[in-house]
């Protein structure tokens, strides 16, 4: 399965590196686009869960590093009570 990761920019400027095992992830989000909070974590609650599902299809385990990038963007975005807050998703790397 291709992996791929992508980078995206929280409302604080910091930049995060974030996975995913498969090409999926670039069907639910655009590079350059901005989304709020709510819905990038949403975005990239379907997106990894996705993903995780092709590996287990595809390995007859899911993918623990989908459900740990997926925990880590909640815990991250749990920071940014602002609902004008956006999350950019620079770009995805192969």
């Amino acid at each position: 399965m291709p992996e791929v990761v992508f980078r995206v920019r929280w409302p604080d400027s910091s930049v995060q590196r974030c996975y995913s095992p498969s090409t999926v992830v670039e069907e639910h989000f655009a590079a350059g686009e901005g989304y709020p909070v709510a819905e990038f974590v949403e975005r990239s609650r379907a997106a990894l869960t996705l993903a995780s599902e092709r590996v287990l299809a595809r390995f007859g385990f899911p993918c623990s590093r989908a459900a740990a990038q997926l925990a880590d963007i909640e815990r991250r975005a749990g920071a940014f009570g602002d609902e004008s807050a956006r999350v950019v998703v620079e770009a995805f790397e192969k």
